[in-house]
């Protein structure tokens, strides 16, 4: 894993080069130079960012650089419903809400100060087809506390040993069935969800008839965080029909991501991939 990691960074360099305008300033905020923030990343694909920190910087690169939630061979189709779970500074928001005019995008994201910059990037790349909730999404709705960290990624609303309401700030939080219904959704095309160890209670403590309008997904899933890992999840969407693969994270053995798409899993097959 350690090779792997430093592997995975080192050709993430020329990535981030090729693909970032203002590289220098960039740089900049990778060595901690003292120097306004937020600033503009720009990218060499027209897409524009206001960004805080080197991790949010990250995320745009594993977003908009690697399409890392386009890699199970998912190509968006401009008219979709697309669902933004855990939704950051908008990153995701913005390049589907792009390559998808026509569609509708809801994105969620509880955390004061990403939604925030989410909604500056929504008007800074001049997208109008972006809805914002400022909620998490839970397996259960109402007030609930999100686990405050160093980075705004970090931040969750599943409690952690040790973790005390001190440390955390309390959010609305909605579920997938109250989603469809105060939306009037009567389908999901594409499900992302980055929501730091909440997406196994949200799927696992709800009836399998929560995945009924999703056609597609995928989601980041974080490992020792609860009493259930991703082989759970696998589990879950293989018994609904949904084709599962996996791509764990280079860098951390606890990360991964689980693609699956609504599809009929061949009689005695298993369509489990690489733990």
């Amino acid at each position: 894993m350690l090779l792997s990691r430093w592997w995975y960074y080192l050709t993430s360099i020329p990535t981030l080069m090729l693909g970032v305008r203002n590289w220098p300033t960039m740089l900049a905020c990778f060595l901690h130079l003292p120097f306004a923030r937020p600033f503009i990343l720009e990218l060499r694909n027209g897409l524009r960012f206001w960004v805080r920190t080197p991790m949010d910087i990250w995320i745009i690169k594993e977003v908009c650089l690697d399409h890392q939630y386009e890699r199970a061979g998912t190509e968006f189709q401009d008219g979709w419903t697309v669902l933004d779970v855990g939704a950051g500074l908008g990153e995701f928001a913005v390049t589907v809400a792009r390559k998808n005019p026509n569609g509708a995008v809801y994105a969620y994201e509880p955390f004061a100060p990403s939604l925030s910059l989410l909604r500056d990037n929504l008007g800074l790349n001049h997208v109008t087809n972006v809805q914002a909730f400022p909620c998490a999404v839970a397996a259960e709705a109402g007030a609930t506390h999100m686990q405050l960290a160093s980075e705004a990624v970090a931040h969750s609303i599943v409690a952690t040993a040790g973790a005390s309401t001190q440390d955390a700030e309390e959010v609305q939080a909605v579920t997938l069935d109250q989603i469809w219904a105060d939306l009037q959704l009567s389908r999901c095309d594409y499900l992302k969800m980055d929501c730091e160890g909440a997406e196994f209670p949200v799927f696992l403590k709800h009836p399998p008839s929560v995945l009924q309008r999703i056609d597609r997904l995928c989601l980041e899933y974080h490992d020792n965080l609860t009493p259930w890992s991703h082989r759970d999840l696998v589990r879950f969407f293989q018994e609904q029909g949904f084709r599962v693969r996996l791509t764990p994270c280079p860098a951390h053995a606890h990360l991964g991501l689980l693609y699956a798409e609504r599809g009929t899993r061949p009689e005695g097959s298993s369509q489990t991939p690489a733990r």
